[in-house]
Formats: C-alpha cells, structure tokens, sequence
C-alpha cells in the first residue's frame, strides 16, 4: 500500500489543479468530480515515477482511470450532446460512477496491496551491464528476431500468428538492453525500432502499441540518464500533446486508408490541413469523436441497462468462456472464443458492431456481468491482486536473471489496456510468459548469473590465510559473483 502514497508526491501542484478542474467544471457531480482527481492522483504517480523504475502497476492504474473515469466524465458534462448517439452513456452519471469508482480503486488497491517495494518494476542496472558485456550479441539478435517475427507473424492464422506478434517486440527488449547496457547510445537500432512501430501504425491506423511503447522506451531512457524534472515536463507536454492529435485525427485518418491512401507521414498530414480547413481540429464535434474512443464508460452504461433486466448475471459462466479461451489453443477447444467474438459483446450489451470494427465489454464490463456491482469489485481486486503477484515473480527470479525485469513491458504492454477482450489480454499475458519461462530454461547459460561457489565439508582444516579453527562436522560455502 506504501506505493500508492509517495513521499516525493507534489501535494501543492494537485491541490491547485484540483481546485482549477472544479471552477472549470463547476455543475459537475461529486462522484465525477472524484474520479477527476482519483486519475490525477495517478497521473501524478506515474509522472514522478518516470527516471527510477518501469511503472507497469502505474500505467494499468492511469489507463484504467483514463477510459472508465476521464472519458465518461467528460461524456457526462457536455461532449455527449455532439457524439453520435450510439456512443451516449445510457444511465445517470451517479448510476455509472458508482460502480465505476468502486471497481478500478478495487483494481488498483488490488495491484498495490502486497507490491513491495514495486515488486517486479524496479531495474538492476549493474546486472543488466554485466549480462550485455558477457552477451553483446543478444541484445541485436533480439531486434532481428523481432523485425523477422512481425513480418511473418500476417502469414499465420491467429492462433500462431499472435505468437509471432509477441515476439515481434523482443526488437523493444534489445534496444533497452542497448540503452542501459552500454555508456553510448546506439541511434541505428533506436531509429530502426522505434521507425518500425511508427510505420506498423500509419500502416494500420492503430496507435495504441505507439504510445505504449513510447511510454516505456521513455521509462528506459528516464532511468538510464537520469533526466531532470524540467525534462519530464517538457516529455509530458510532447507526450500528451501527441496522443490527443492522434485521437483527434485517427478517425479521418482510417476512412483515408480505407480509401485507398498509404499509410505514411504524408498522409496524416494531408488529413490534418484537410480537418484544420474545415471547423480547425479543435472543434466540440472532434473533441467528442475522439473522447467516444478513450470512453469505455458508454459500452458500461449499455451492459448496466441490460444486465440483469434484460440478461440474467452469468455467475461465471462467462468468465470460464475467457479462461478457456486465453489459456488453451484451438486445437484442444475449436469452439472457443475468438478475439472481437461481436456476439459476446451483443449478449451483453446489446451493442451490435460492423464487420471489422472491434469493441469489448471491458475488464470492469467482464466483472459486472459475471458477479453484478459488488461482485464485480471483488473481481477486479482479485484481478489486480493477480497482476501484481505475476509482477513478484519476475522480481523474485530476477535475482538470477536480472534481464527478466525487462520483459514486464512486453508482458504487460497489452493487459494495460483496459477496453480489450479479457480473453485477449490474458492470453497474451499467459502466452508471454510462457515464452519467457522456455527462453530462460533453454538458454539459461547465457540468462543466468553465475555465482562460483566453494564447498568445504567436514574439513579438519581451515583455510590458508584465516584464523577459522578446524572443526569435523563444519562445512563452509564461499560465493563470490
């Protein structure tokens, strides 16, 4: 619990926000208003946490609050009457929030319960040094790995093609073994990898995996050169600004590549003096479209008005649909749920979806309609409590594996989003660490640190240079590293 209440917490800054966001928003309810400053507090944790560790607990925490708090809030208070109506939140805003809140603080309290010292978050520089100057090449087979995985990770079904997905971000664990293992920067690979997820994005109009990656390189760099507060600021800044252009811009851009267009620089360029032309990018109507993305609150208020009236709670039948589904392959369950599975989503919601457009329940979605609201904190608390346990183990065979704590990012990048499939996000995680674990039992040689150790058993001397008298029965064990 210690982690979620920090010494080094700007109290004076929040405050004066706090009190800014409530002139600026004066009829706002007072359970919106306390998931307003719910989400600032944890953006302000995740901003002081950049430069010391991975913040994995962090950023599930700030995405949760952004897409079921700060979305419907300004849903709520006036971006709705300009959205389409689908997109409308179908309940009272004290209807929402009060299952809202309860759950994602169940969720977070969950994650920090028993997190240590950020358990699993925290990088061995040292260790990480020495692993590159043992293993130099590593770090570049890594990044050929992931570069050759995601080009023929589109020749694959699903099933195997999500394999090959995962380790196409092994190219993101090589550049930060490059980053913290070396006194240089190397630009070729930084370029390489960091141009790869920015054209893989253009090419399909999705962005999340950019900000994602964005967000833990940042991390990576912030700790290995130590960057000033005035940095994090101006990186905040160049970060937020970036993520709302693409929001505001991501609609027309997709209907471009629809039409034919290249995904490229040029492009969204084009789009962006094309939406600056009309109404200017900074419209209400814009403003509204691209709050409806980061809004999973509005799929909520639908599951709320027809679960149970409509559809009776699952009682965990639907959740045992999600186990079976992240964990055993198709071959073992043919039937299983597919990812974007439209009927799952129309059962409980009663929100039909067009052919290639993909939306979900949602992690707190998935808890209310298997156990109802209080059920469903339970849920999200147990979820959370799971999340930081996996996050423990890494630290714990860490010890011997100091790389491993690296690998959070690649097995979390897609659990931190909260609007996908369960199913989805659990299968990554299970599947990602099912990958590490048989990476480190194959290679374990080149992964482990290796610690010389001497046994001395039942010696009745001592040795040269001590002052240690014989003993029989005694038995000695030196380790050095």
């Amino acid at each position: 619990m210690k982690t979620l209440v920090t010494p080094k917490f700007n109290w004076g800054l929040f405050i004066l926000t706090a009190i800014c966001i409530r002139l600026f928003l004066i009829d706002m309810t007072g359970l919106a208003y306390l998931a307003i400053l719910i989400s600032l507090y944890q953006f302000g944790l995740l901003f002081d946490s950049i430069g010391h560790f991975i913040p994995v607990r962090y950023l599930l925490g700030s995405f949760m609050c952004v897409q079921f708090f700060v979305g419907p809030a300004f849903a709520y208070y006036g971006l709705q009457d300009y959205a389409y109506f689908m997109y409308q939140m179908q309940v009272p805003a004290s209807e929402y929030f009060l299952y809202a809140i309860p759950s994602v603080c169940a969720f977070i309290l969950g994650l920090h319960l028993f997190a240590g010292n950020l358990d699993g978050e925290v990088i061995n520089q040292e260790g990480i040094k020495k692993f590159v100057q043992q293993n130099g090449k590593i770090p570049y087979i890594f990044i050929i790995l992931g570069f050759f995985a995601s080009v023929i990770s589109n020749f694959f079904s699903s099933e195997f093609g999500f394999v090959f997905y995962l380790l196409g971000s092994f190219k993101f664990i090589g550049l930060f073994l490059l980053i913290l293992g070396n006194k240089r920067l190397k630009p070729l690979p930084m370029v390489l990898v960091m141009g790869s997820i920015v054209s893989s994005s253009l090419g399909e109009g999705m962005f999340h995996d950019l900000l994602t990656w964005i967000i833990f390189t940042a991390s990576i760099f912030a700790i290995k050169y130590k960057i000033s507060f005035n940095t994090k600021v101006i990186g905040a800044f160049v970060f937020i600004l970036l993520a709302l252009s693409i929001q505001l811009l991501k609609g027309s851009f997709r209907k471009a590549l629809g039409t034919g267009e290249q995904g490229s620089i040029e492009t969204l360029a084009n789009v962006y003096e094309e939406e600056n032309s009309k109404k200017g990018i900074f419209n209400y109507e814009s403003i509204a479209s691209a709050n409806t993305r980061i809004n999973q609150g509005w799929i909520i208020t639908n599951i709320m008005i027809t679960v149970p009236d409509k559809e009776p709670y699952s009682n965990g039948k639907e959740l045992m649909q999600l186990l079976e589904a992240a964990i055993l392959p198709r071959i073992l369950a043919p039937d299983k749920l597919r990812a974007g599975d439209p009927e799952i989503l129309y059962k409980y919601s009663g929100v039909r979806v067009t052919t290639g457009t993909s939306m979900a329940l949602g992690a707190i979605g998935d808890a209310y309609v298997n156990y109802g609201p209080w059920g469903g904190c339970i849920f999200m608390f147990v979820m959370g409590l799971v999340y930081s346990f996996i996050l423990s183990l890494f630290k714990r065979f860490s010890k011997d594996y100091p790389v491993l704590i690296l690998f959070t990012a690649l097995s979390f990048y897609y659990p931190i989003r909260p609007d996908c499939e369960l199913q989805t996000v659990w299968g990554h995680l299970i599947k990602s660490l099912f990958i590490i674990f048989v990476m480190i039992k194959v290679f374990e040689h080149q992964f482990k640190v290796r610690r010389a150790t001497i046994n001395i058993a039942k010696s009745s001397h001592y040795l040269p240079g001590s002052n240690l008298p014989g003993n029989p029965n005694a038995e000695l064990k030196i380790t050095r590293p």
